[in-house]
């Protein structure tokens, strides 16, 4: 983990998003930290830093990025495989407008970016860490709607 929260912008596929520290110090992460990211497409958007620790930290979406949420990358011991680390992204947002949802949901090629994005992040800490993936990144997502229903889909990527 201390090596992701040293360079984010290194994880991160630039030819999908591609991020540039515009507030801070290279090299470590602090709270108040902020980043642009240059996303493939017409969906630029900034994230500042809210929370950092030994094994996490998350980025706030600011006014302009094409969400509105927050997005939490952790690394934990495996209760069930002791020696053994899983490094999650979660991402708790919404678009932030109409034509943003519809890009996103209904074109579909927004989803698909940002699946192919945060996959191959994952993809590049497991490469860093030294160590082997114990398998596919699984992708989970949990949809709730305004009626109160929820749906949920998992597949590997």
């Amino acid at each position: 983990m201390q090596a992701v929260q040293a360079d984010v912008p290194r994880f991160a596929p630039g030819a999908l998003a591609d991020f540039e520290q515009t507030k801070g110090v290279p090299g470590a992460l602090h709270v108040g930290d902020e980043f642009h990211i240059k996303i493939l497409g017409p969906w630029n958007g900034s994230v500042r830093v809210t929370d950092v620790g030994p094994t996490s930290f998350e980025l706030l979406t600011l006014e302009g990025h094409p969400e509105a949420g927050r997005i939490r990358f952790e690394a934990h011991q495996l209760d069930e495989r002791p020696g053994e680390l899983r490094f999650e992204i979660n991402s708790v947002a919404r678009s932030r407008d109409g034509l943003v949802a519809f890009a996103y949901d209904t074109l579909g090629g927004g989803k698909l970016m940002q699946e192919a994005t945060w996959v191959e992040f994952c993809t590049r800490v497991a490469e860093a860490s030294g160590g082997q993936a114990l398998g596919p990144v699984t992708v989970e997502t949990i949809r709730h709607a305004l009626d109160g229903t929820t749906e949920q889909s998992r597949h590997h990527a």
